[in-house]
């Protein structure tokens, strides 16, 4: 792995995560430092299925998404830092903690996901993670995955 793994594909992504449309949410990683941070993007359209019901007359993003892509993107950091994810390995979003939500998703942006890594412990990982639009906060949280045999 490079100190600075640039662009890392829809397809790679796919191989780290198990997640698959529609709920695949991050469509790239656009710069990563294995074992520190990582920083990743989706692009939010009117096609996404989940605003047909949230809401028809005005559509938002469902935060419990947002927080979901966050956890995506700590997962490829985890497997990203150990190589690559085991035949029999998944990791599993655990836990949350200070989770706050800033600004509204709608169809037409682009969220950023930055995530960094606070520690790993007996497979364990917590992570500071924040999603922004426009250089905006949307969305920040404290996020725990965690590694288990399947």
């Amino acid at each position: 792995m490079t100190e600075h793994a640039v662009s890392i594909d829809v397809r790679e992504i796919m191989k780290c995560l198990p997640h698959r449309y529609p709920f695949l949410l991050v469509d790239r990683v656009t710069e990563m430092v294995p074992d520190t941070r990582i920083k990743a993007l989706k692009n939010v359209t009117i096609n996404e299925p989940f605003f047909c019901g949230h809401f028809e007359q005005y559509p938002v993003m469902p935060g419990v998404l947002i927080i979901e892509a966050l956890a995506q993107a700590a997962g490829i950091l985890a497997i990203k830092s150990q190589g690559e994810r085991g035949e029999n390995e998944l990791y599993f979003f655990v836990g949350i903690d200070k989770a706050r939500f800033k600004r509204q998703v709608v169809p037409g942006d682009q969220l950023i996901f930055e995530v960094e890594q606070i520690t790993v412990k007996r497979g364990i990982g917590k992570y500071t993670a924040r999603a922004l639009v426009d250089g905006q906060v949307a969305c920040e949280a404290e996020i725990m995955c965690a590694k288990r045999e399947v």
